[in-house]
């Protein structure tokens, strides 16, 4: 089981475009959108999100995210209704990023908190390395990036999964900006382009292992074809 998403926007192409980029990044979540009027127009309709809810539920609840603020009272009104209003919340987060990141922490095998906790602290995505990656100690190597995307959202999701669990902290490194690897978003904003050089560093325990993990997604180009 997984914790799922509902998608609630003004738009249903919105709704649908964000769930399909998400789904890209997290295959195995329930993200499901909500969005527009059930006859088609722009707005919110309670009844669609209530059912989303339902849909996206697979046992380990639900994480809401919303545009625009009506869109957040249609939410709090469809989570007040269900039987058992603890099994879902509403998530105070920007809705492209903190979609993107509650999906990727559900993908993790994040609990319902810990994705809300993603998605609430997505707006913030912080390219300043975790500081355990910098010193004597820390390993590093170099690799080229030569996927078509370079480090974008899959490839970017791809090394968060993998990393997750491991007791290493590791940075990735372009020119004078560092991000931490373990966050798809600060991954995302380094613009790392196919052709790129980019060094990652790693401290702890299993830094070696998370070393040759990172090393071993780009040069299988993160399983593009």
């Amino acid at each position: 089981m997984t914790v799922g998403l509902v998608l609630v926007s003004h738009s249903a192409k919105l709704a649908d475009g964000l769930a399909e980029v998400a789904a890209q990044m997290a295959p195995e979540v329930p993200i499901v959108p909500a969005g527009g009027l059930a006859e088609g127009g722009i707005g919110t309709d309670y009844d669609q999100v209530v059912a989303a809810v339902q849909r996206a539920d697979r046992g380990d609840g639900v994480v809401l995210l919303y545009d625009l603020g009506s869109a957040q009272m249609t939410a709090e009104l469809a989570v007040e209704s269900l039987p058992d209003p603890e099994a879902a919340v509403v998530a105070d987060a920007p809705f492209v990023e903190g979609t993107v990141a509650a999906a990727v922490a559900a993908q993790g095998g994040a609990s319902r908190a810990d994705a809300l906790a993603a998605a609430t602290a997505a707006g913030a995505a912080d390219l300043e390395a975790p500081a355990a990656t910098q010193g004597a100690d820390a390993e590093s190597i170099e690799l080229v990036l030569h996927n078509e995307v370079g480090l974008h959202a899959r490839p970017a999701a791809v090394v968060a999964r993998t990393l997750a669990g491991m007791e290493a902290d590791v940075s990735v490194v372009l020119g004078d900006q560092e991000a931490d690897a373990h966050s798809v978003l600060a991954l995302m904003s380094l613009g790392a382009r196919k052709g790129d050089r980019i060094e990652i560093r790693a401290r702890g325990a299993q830094a070696t292992q998370a070393l040759e993990a990172v090393k071993g997604l780009v040069e299988g180009n993160f399983g593009e074809a």
